[in-house]
């Protein structure tokens, strides 16, 4: 009986440990380009590399273009809890969670992650798409790729531009779910900019979707 008591402890604690190693500790800087007031379940990002601080060793060049490195370093220098990786995890979630709410017209969704003037410009083309009977079954199929293009410190505000390459399947219904346009059957690729803006040291810790382009 002990020996099975003893050998069920072993396994338990095998099991634990690799779990540990799988899932790696929380930092404490788990910060997000974009949170919704509560905690949205299966956005957790996962751990990533030792944040990068002024002196140490930049990320790799693959989270962000080269031209980028000199607003990162001035935002990590005001603000030392800003990771890269984490926020290219956050802004990838954020993308996601954009896209759908606009596809669904979602407006209380959209004024918890945009800006007042995106914000805006979305609910525009929301009322357009209500106005036609129109509905979209658009589907955000993968981000192939997700890098920081440029960045910015001007006093206390700091702006990021991504660069997201996706791709998505769009379909256009009628009001009796009738197709009009597109095909579930063929993804699109998809080049987008975005970019978000945070107040460094301000109470809300998000950052907000404030400009949207097409990249090349």
């Amino acid at each position: 009986m002990t020996v099975g008591i003893v050998l069920l402890a072993m396994i338990a604690l095998f099991v634990g440990l690799r779990l540990y190693a799988v899932l790696g500790q929380r930092t404490g800087h788990e910060q997000q380009p974009v949170t919704r007031p509560e905690a949205t379940p299966g956005l957790e990002p996962v751990a990533a590399p030792a944040e990068a601080k002024s002196g140490a060793t930049e990320p790799s060049g693959l989270a962000f273009e080269q031209g980028a490195a000199a607003g990162i370093r001035s935002i990590i220098s005001a603000d030392s809890s800003f990771d890269v990786a984490r926020f290219l995890e956050g802004a990838q979630s954020a993308y996601r969670m954009i896209l759908e709410a606009f596809w669904q017209g979602d407006r209380k969704e959209l004024a918890y992650l945009v800006g007042d003037d995106v914000r805006s410009a979305f609910e525009s083309v929301i009322d357009e798409r209500e106005a036609a009977g129109h509905k979209l079954d658009n589907r955000l199929v993968a981000i192939e790729r997700a890098a920081i293009e440029d960045a910015r410190l001007t006093g206390r505000t700091a702006e990021i531009d991504v660069r997201f390459d996706a791709f998505v399947v769009a379909v256009t219904r009628d009001a009796e779910g009738e197709l009009v346009a597109g095909s579930l059957s063929d993804a699109i690729p998809t080049h987008d900019v975005w970019t978000f803006r945070r107040t460094i040291g301000a109470e809300d810790p998000n950052w907000l979707l404030v400009e949207t382009d097409e990249g090349a």
